[in-house]
């Protein structure tokens, strides 16, 4: 009897103890963890909730995918500058540009009064091999004309791109001929280089340029590397002006080529990511050779973190203007829906313990996207003395003073060349009038260009031509009012942009590039660095302060 009566008390004392626990446990939450848990399922639970009530109850038809599709970036947003969310539509492409290749026609084409242009065609890539040539207008896809106001980059990437080994029907206008010539092109892998020029600048000094670090770059270098050293190169300038960063891991490779074992190349940290440090491993094949690496304002995120492991392992002189200062570590996250996001996990920190990552307020990205154009303001890209740092000082292995609070400063500061720089010339680059001009002198004289296969003859040929007055006759028509004085100012100027845009129509990036750098004071700067032997960075002494004297281009 009295065992019956225990057993009818035991539902009774175990719903008081869940009760206990109930009202215990939501009393440590609230007290002990700031109500934090609570916030967030609330939060969670009254977006779901104003999901479905504008879907029950709205007046109108309302696409919800695409309402979340609008609200995700506005909460990314409030956390920092560099969470993004990404439609399904575009993770495509917003992965191709950092992977090895993606599947397409291998055309590089631009848009000109509402018609496809191809300005070049990649060499051996599945356009070439059917016979599309550079000058051609495409005006029929798929048997479906592509001229007016559809004509977008997004529309013509939608077309022409898509699974390898399918077919697409291209219909060409071809220059001087009123038929339309159909080609039948099977899709397939087209290269992206990161490595965009590979040549020396001299007998002995080596030159390559980067322009991002996608899955290739490592393979590249060495490829590049070994070319180079066919002509026997005793110096090395590495360019990563503009570069706009990508991955980690092939910054870290490239470090690991020039950097002796056990140095420290970067490290990251974040609130939910242990320190993570990345060690070079001593097997490098270039350790000991003179380099130095060139930075600008557009130098962003792997390229800084390159930048900055050169420089506080006093491995390299870093020469140009203030970088980027990307020092976000962001981690890709997808949806079920093939839309993905890219969120903020960690920060970058060169070997000193800088952080790459200039100061930013959440949820302002406006004042964030306005930052180069006020350095630009404030006189940062024609004195070093404008640069305004905002971290403390930190010191190289040497003892050298560098500075944290955004970007990497260089160890020599080379001003914004503003020689021959004027209104006109500004009005000819930004309205478009320059490429424009550009592009259709190299269509209307493809043929005779075309015998010059290398940058120094193509650009004797051209020099020859009187092409800045042909420019300014054409801007005239164009709605860009002659101005003799200037013109004059700037034709130096005016004559290298031009030249430097029918030399990459007609020949490649690499040759644009050999023109660009003829002239370009930043080269000179390095190479006068090699020619010091000052490219391996000297120790700290009380007596040398940092250079603050900018070095002028004449």
């Amino acid at each position: 009897m009295n065992q019956n009566k225990k057993n009818r008390y035991v539902p009774l004392l175990m719903a008081v103890c869940v009760a206990l626990g109930i009202i215990m446990g939501t009393f440590y939450a609230n007290h002990f963890s700031g109500n934090r848990l609570n916030i967030i399922n609330s939060g969670s639970n009254r977006l779901n909730n104003l999901l479905h009530i504008i879907d029950d109850q709205y007046v109108d038809n309302v696409n919800i995918d695409s309402l979340v599709d609008k609200a995700i970036p506005q909460i990314l947003s409030d956390l920092d500058p560099h969470s993004v969310y990404i439609t399904a539509k575009d993770v495509q492409a917003a992965n191709d540009d950092l992977k090895g290749s993606f599947s397409g026609v291998g055309i590089e084409f631009n848009i000109r009064q509402d018609t496809l242009h191809v300005q070049n065609v990649v060499k051996n890539a599945p356009a070439e091999r059917a016979g599309i040539l550079a000058g051609d207008k495409i005006v029929r896809i798929d048997g479906k004309p592509f001229v007016g106001k559809e004509v977008t980059n997004e529309e013509a990437m939608r077309r022409l791109k898509g699974p390898k080994d399918t077919k697409v029907r291209i219909g060409v206008v071809r220059f001087g001929q009123k038929k339309i010539k159909e080609f039948t092109v099977v899709r397939g892998d087209i290269p992206q280089k990161s490595i965009t020029a590979t040549y020396m600048l001299n007998d002995e000094t080596g030159y390559i340029r980067i322009k991002n670090f996608g899955e290739t770059t490592y393979p590249e270098l060495l490829i590049a590397l070994a070319k180079l050293s066919q002509s026997d190169f005793k110096n090395l300038i590495i360019d990563l002006r503009d570069n706009t960063g990508g991955y980690l891991q092939s910054a870290v490779q490239m470090a690991n080529e020039f950097l002796p074992k056990n140095k420290l190349v970067v490290y990251t940290q974040g609130r939910k990511s242990q320190r993570q440090d990345y060690i070079s491993d001593g097997h490098g094949s270039y350790q000991k050779i003179p380099l130095v690496v060139l930075i600008n304002e557009g130098s962003a995120s792997a390229s800084e973190i390159f930048a900055g492991a050169m420089q506080d392992n006093d491995r390299a002189t870093i020469i140009g203007r203030r970088s980027f200062g990307k020092g976000l570590v962001q981690q890709q996250m997808a949806f079920t829906d093939g839309s993905m996001i890219r969120l903020t996990i960690a920060r970058y920190y060169t070997p000193s313990g800088r952080s790459i990552q200039k100061p930013y307020i959440a949820g302002d990205d406006e004042e964030y996207g306005q930052d180069i154009y006020s350095r630009y303001q404030h006189g940062e890209f024609f004195s070093q003395d404008s640069i305004k740092h905002t971290g403390p000082a930190y010191h190289t292995g040497l003892g050298r003073v560098v500075y944290g609070g955004g970007g990497i400063t260089p160890d020599i500061f080379v001003p914004e060349d503003t020689l021959g720089m004027t209104s006109y010339f500004k009005q000819a680059g930004m309205s478009g009038l320059i490429l424009q001009f550009a592009y259709i002198y190299t269509d209307n004289n493809r043929q005779k260009l075309s015998r010059y296969k290398s940058m120094p003859e193509l650009a004797a040929y051209l020099n020859k031509q009187g092409l800045v007055e042909q420019f300014v006759a054409y801007a005239d028509k164009h709605g860009l009012q002659r101005r003799n004085l200037m013109i004059r100012r700037s034709h130096k100027l005016l004559e290298r942009f031009i030249l430097s845009r029918i030399i990459y129509n007609i020949l490649d990036d690499e040759a644009w590039t050999a023109y660009i750098n003829l002239d370009d004071p930043v080269i000179k700067a390095a190479l006068k660095v090699f020619k010091e032997n000052a490219a391996f960075p000297k120790p700290a002494t009380k007596q040398k302060a940092p250079q603050k004297q900018p070095i002028r281009s004449t």
